[in-house]
C-alpha cells in the first residue's frame, strides 16, 4: 500500500480555507482519482501543540493507494485538475511525502 501526504507548513499570514479543503478538494481528489487507483483520502486540520503554539502543519491530506503504479496513473490522469484547484482553499505550498507502508496496524 502506498500513502502520498500532503503536508501544509504554518506561515504566519498564509491562507488555508479548512471548509472548501474538506467538503471540496477532498471530494474532487475522490471523484477523479477514485476511478483510477485511489483507495481512501483523509484529511487533518492541525491543532496547536501543548505549548499553545502554531501547528507545524495547518493540514494535511493522506491519500492512499494499492500501489506505486495505481498512483501515478491516478496522478497523469487527474492530477493537472486536482493541482489546479489548490488556489482556491490556500497559498501554501505543501510538502509531499510518498511512503510505502511498511506496516499496517488493521
Amino acid at each position: 500500500m502506498l500513502r502520498v501526504s500532503a503536508l501544509y507548513p504554518h506561515r504566519d499570514g498564509a491562507r488555508f480555507d479548512h471548509d472548501y479543503y474538506q467538503k471540496n478538494h477532498l471530494d474532487l481528489v475522490r471523484e477523479k482519482m477514485g476511478p483510477h487507483g485511489l483507495v481512501r483520502a483523509e484529511a487533518d486540520r492541525g491543532l496547536p501543540g501543548p505549548d499553545g503554539g502554531p501547528p507545524p502543519f495547518v493540514a494535511a491530506a493522506h491519500l492512499y493507494f494499492e500501489s506505486a503504479d495505481a498512483f501515478q496513473k491516478a496522478f497523469a490522469t487527474a492530477g493537472e485538475a486536482v493541482m489546479a484547484d489548490v488556489p482556491n482553499y490556500t497559498d501554501i505550498e505543501p510538502q509531499v511525502q510518498i511512503s510505502e507502508i511498511a506496516v499496517d496496524g488493521g
